[in-house]
């Protein structure tokens, strides 16, 4: 068999969707589970969409994903130029709708957008416009006199309108297609430009791709590029049609919802590695259930084969404890280094912002968790008397501030404010008290933090706020519970 070659083709209209980085997802690892080559396109030839630094979002979220490619625009492989624009600049596109035109496959078309207008059927409650092949029947004499002329022109595939096209897709199986149903597609547009679908044949083509992954969406025009390959007398390369990606509600996930594209993920607080891994699972899935990968890990394992036909489910709540899974098994000082911008974001005071972090570490699920779970460290926030009340440990307002005013003193004339000096100083308290030590530590924790959960024990954060403070919040509780 000869290599496998997949490509990414990506129009640079903005932030890369979740659905087509799934697509350079599975394309990237088709090729790379059997040693082939994963090519990056750049198809920029519908210029209205064109979005000026789109192509570095391309280049920077490939990178940022590790799925770099083999051959693109800065890495020559030989079957260059990999940007439309130069191809199409280069005459390729039109070089090959001629030849379609000498075989019969396709003709020029010189209808106005008045005659187009007046074409108009309604199909399945939508305006389409059904080519009635006019010009198909225009005589040579009249095709060159039009052209001398600079009348302005497409060109059309010459779909037959009997018979029927057959398609095999390796997700979707054999679909049949009566011609009757298949337009004369346009395969140049009057400025020049090829369709994206004429361009997508021929670059695949001359790029030698074996296996053409995209999104299910393009499974109605598959049936016309088969057509084409078989009007050049091409080799039809193996289509992989990956299923639909929903959000909750079942619909098309959509920029609206928020965290359509992987740009939006990243400032949401989500780690790479994770979307990667999550966006494997979203139409695939390995024969144990296993969900947590490495991209090393997902290379060995993906089969296509094992790809479904139904919609995907963009579930935000399972990929933020997929991203929890991520952060704490991450390396503390990588996750340092992305926590810190958030600690200081409610932090200013001169803390031990490293404690802080290994506090938070093993319960965020996304970064942007953090705010909420350190602002007390800050500044007491106000609370209710009523936290103090713990059924648990059988302590209400009255017993609480018993144990917060025997404890001060003894906090007061305390010099070592280290995690375990501070953890015995309880204890004793509890031990010589013949309490529980869940007894003593609760009203404490609501003293020091004014919250009920914090991302660490009560004398951690004693031990991150120092003496000084400590004592502040011990005389603002025993203030607050004496007025009750």
């Amino acid at each position: 068999m000869s290599q496998v070659r997949t490509r990414f083709a990506p129009s640079p209209t903005g932030r890369m969707h979740v659905g087509n980085l799934r697509t350079a997802l599975y394309a990237y690892l088709i090729a790379k589970h059997e040693n082939g080559c994963f090519m990056l396109r750049i198809e920029d030839t519908d210029q209205e969409r064109y979005v000026e630094g789109a192509v570095d979002i391309i280049y920077r979220t490939l990178e940022k994903t590790g799925l770099l490619h083999d051959e693109g625009p800065d890495k020559d492989g030989g079957v260059g130029p990999y940007v439309q624009s130069e191809r199409q600049a280069a005459g390729i596109y039109m070089e090959y709708a001629k030849r379609l035109i000498e075989k019969g496959e396709a003709y020029y078309c010189f209808c106005d957008k008045e005659r187009l207008e007046s074409l108009k059927q309604e199909v399945a409650g939508k305006e389409i416009v059904v080519y009635d092949k006019h010009c198909l029947h225009l005589s040579k004499e009249e095709i060159e006199e039009k052209l001398a002329a600079g009348m302005p022109y497409v060109i059309r595939q010459n779909v037959p309108r009997e018979g029927v096209t057959k398609f095999v897709d390796e997700i979707y199986g054999e679909i049949e297609v009566p011609n009757a149903e298949l337009d004369d597609m346009i395969l140049i547009k009057s400025d020049g430009y090829p369709t994206y679908n004429f361009a997508n044949v021929v670059d695949d083509h001359l790029m030698g791709i074996t296996h053409v992954v995209r999104g299910n969406e393009y499974l109605s025009s598959a049936p016309k590029y088969n057509r084409l390959y078989e009007a050049f007398g091409w080799e039809v390369p193996v289509y992989v049609h990956c299923p639909l990606i929903t959000d909750e509600e079942h619909k098309k996930l959509s920029k609206r919802s928020g965290h359509s594209s992987f740009e939006d993920l990243l400032e949401q607080g989500f780690v790479t590695e994770a979307i990667v891994n999550y966006v494997a699972l979203l139409g695939w899935c390995p024969q144990d259930n296993r969900e947590i990968f490495s991209l090393e890990e997902l290379v060995k394992e993906f089969d296509y084969r094992h790809m479904s036909k139904s919609p995907a489910v963009f579930d935000i709540q399972k990929l933020k404890w997929m991203n929890g899974e991520y952060i704490k098994a991450m390396e503390f000082d990588k996750f340092y280094d992305m926590a810190l911008p958030y600690i200081k974001n409610v932090i200013t005071k001169d803390y031990d912002l490293a404690k802080i972090a290994q506090m938070v570490k093993s319960r965020i699920e996304v970064f942007p968790d953090i705010e909420e779970m350190i602002d007390f460290f800050e500044k007491l926030p106000e609370y209710d008397v009523a936290l103090y009340t713990n059924k648990k440990w059988k302590t209400d307002a009255q017993k609480s501030l018993q144990v917060l005013s025997d404890l001060l003193p003894v906090l007061e004339a305390q010099e070592d404010y280290s995690n375990d000096a501070l953890y015995n100083v309880l204890k004793d308290y509890a031990d010589e008290k013949g309490f529980k030590a869940g007894y003593v530590i609760w009203p404490v924790r609501i003293a020091v933090s004014g919250k009920q959960n914090t991302p660490a024990g009560a004398t951690e954060i004693m031990e991150v706020i120092g003496k000084e403070e400590t004592i502040l919040r011990f005389k603002k509780a025993i203030a607050m519970l004496t007025e009750t």
